[in-house]
């Protein structure tokens, strides 16, 4: 019992993980004993990034661009020739696009689905022969997609396909978990709320004074509570955990009914 949250010695694949969540959970699962690979598209944030994380472990930074189906593939190729097994997946990397209803862009919808949803789907695909052979019936590989809580309430701002590719990542975690359970893979999602961020700063100015008040808990999101959760779902104690979303946000969603 003593074991129910180790990592120790795990393989994971972090997306987007240069900065904000991807970046806190990849600080964690370092501390925590696992190898970590992270991905970004600028290189020399991610060469940063993976200097500073290497203090706490062994991680590895691969330049990759899920914005294209090619890129996607490209870093699949790249991770299949690196680790014959990977015990852990996070699809974290994500891309937002805001604009007034009426003026919406059809890229900027395409793009978000792109990364946000295609490039989840289809980066697990590419690397369901590393997942299987890294799970066990008693402790499972583990797929962990970053949906949000825009997926699950009104998000108060004019990021139509952001919301609909979270709302879309929560459905898309339901039906493969079922499909994938037994192939020994589980798939689960968190959904935060309010957490700072690179993606997030625009509204810090704003809300930083008033999230606190307006969120149950009465702060933000801190990188213990990202990377805490996501190591639970990477460990043993969740290991019958399956086709979930975890909902991470202080209490937000519940106040919101």
């Amino acid at each position: 019992m003593k074991d129910l949250f180790s990592i120790a010695g795990k393989v994971a694949v972090i997306t987007g993980g240069s900065r904000g969540i991807g970046a806190m959970i990849a600080r964690g699962f370092l501390e925590n004993g696992a190898k970590v690979y992270i991905s970004a598209r600028k290189e020399e944030e991610l060469n940063t990034t993976a200097k500073a994380l290497s203090a706490f472990g062994e991680c590895v930074p691969i330049v990759a661009d899920l914005g294209s189906q090619a890129g996607t593939e490209a870093f699949a190729q790249a991770l299949q020739e690196r680790e014959p097994q990977i015990d852990i997946l996070v699809n974290n990397a994500g891309a937002s696009w805001g604009a007034p209803l009426d003026d919406f862009p059809e890229n900027g919808w395409d793009k978000v689905m792109q990364v946000n949803v295609k490039s989840i789907f289809f980066l697990t695909q590419k690397l369901l022969p590393q997942l299987r052979a890294a799970g066990s019936q008693e402790d499972p590989a583990r797929v962990i997609n970053i949906a949000s809580i825009n997926g699950i309430t009104y998000p108060k701002l004019t990021n139509y396909s952001y919301s609909a590719s979270k709302a879309a990542v929560i459905q898309l975690t339901r039906h493969m978990a079922v499909d994938l359970a037994g192939d020994n893979i589980n798939i689960n999602a968190i959904a935060p709320g309010f957490f700072p961020s690179k993606m997030t700063e625009y509204l810090l100015d704003e809300e930083e004074e008033t999230a606190p008040t307006s969120i149950p808990r009465q702060r933000l999101g801190q990188a213990e509570d990202i990377a805490g959760t996501a190591i639970y779902l990477s460990s043993r104690a969740s290991a019958w955990v399956c086709g979930h979303t975890l909902v991470l946000d202080g209490g937000a969603v519940a106040q919101a009914g």
